[in-house]
């Protein structure tokens, strides 16, 4: 066809692609698009033929791939060559959606807490269904300073390409034996519940089920008391406990105050 064989301005050519025409000189410069002809007025000239080029470099561009990249790239041109770089970026852009749906997720999260903080009664004691969830746990031993603890749970969610601690929710963990035995200090461990899917080897599910849901406000040195009412709670209800109690902070992102820290306490229950 004729049509091929028609040159265009820089000008034309970058209008065709959408760029600006700075790009197609720039490019030019650095031997990654060459014009198919440039006149002695120094004038550029493409060709059809290298709007395939261009929209590649593009492509790649819109990636993030390197200008060094591109350009060994595209100077070395294959099936191969071509198969791999897409499946490497593929996986790339997998691992980034996969990030961005757990910060979306994170979002949601923070935004229900505002909601539920707005008409929050501290009073209550409900119950709640609750899906299972997988949690990084490192285990609170006599040895193991708490200080010592948070960085090792913190440490021990790297292998699971968690970027932030305030990209899942974290807390604390007691078992109910120690609860019934009174034993309110006897942490078992800290957790931090991943946001997105993961190998559940190596890690404490949290069971599905029916949860009784409480809330305490304050530092931690008074929380047995809301123990104490949990217990009298349940026993009332005739609820039995089991497993552990999770602990989580629901407003630390809005509080300057360690006196209005709000403490979320959930526990599975079994009902008689």
């Amino acid at each position: 066809m004729e049509e091929k064989n028609i040159l265009f301005t820089i000008g034309q050519f970058a209008a065709l692609h959408e760029i600006n025409k700075k790009t197609l000189m720039w490019y030019d410069e650095i031997n990654l698009l060459k014009p198919a002809y440039i006149k002695e007025n120094g004038y550029r000239y493409y060709s059809y033929q290298q709007s395939a080029e261009l929209e590649t470099i593009l492509m790649l561009r819109e990636l993030g791939v390197s200008l060094d990249e591109i350009k060994h790239f595209m100077s070395h041109r294959t099936i191969e060559s071509f198969d791999s770089l897409l499946k490497e970026k593929i996986k790339e852009l997998s691992q980034t959606i996969s990030h961005l749906k757990s910060v979306k997720k994170i979002l949601s999260n923070h935004q229900q807490d505002m909601e539920m903080l707005r008409s929050l009664d501290l009073s209550t004691i409900n119950l709640v269904q609750k899906q299972s969830c997988c949690l990084v746990m490192v285990p609170i031993t006599s040895d193991i300073s708490f200080e010592k603890g948070i960085e090792e749970v913190i440490a021990k969610t790297k292998k699971y390409q968690l970027r932030r601690l305030h990209d899942a929710s974290y807390g604390s963990m007691i078992s109910t034996e120690k609860l019934s035995s009174g034993n309110f200090d006897e942490y078992d461990a800290l957790y931090i519940e991943m946001p997105y899917p993961v190998s559940k080897k190596g890690l404490h599910l949290q069971p599905k089920g029916t949860y009784l849901r409480a809330f305490y406000k304050g530092s931690w040195d008074k929380i047995s008391d809301k123990y104490k009412e949990i217990l009298a709670y349940s026993k009332n209800q005739g609820l039995t406990l089991f497993g552990f109690a999770y602990e989580t902070g629901i407003n630390e992102l809005v509080i300057d105050s360690i006196d209005e820290y709000i403490t979320q306490i959930e526990i599975p229950v079994k009902l008689k």
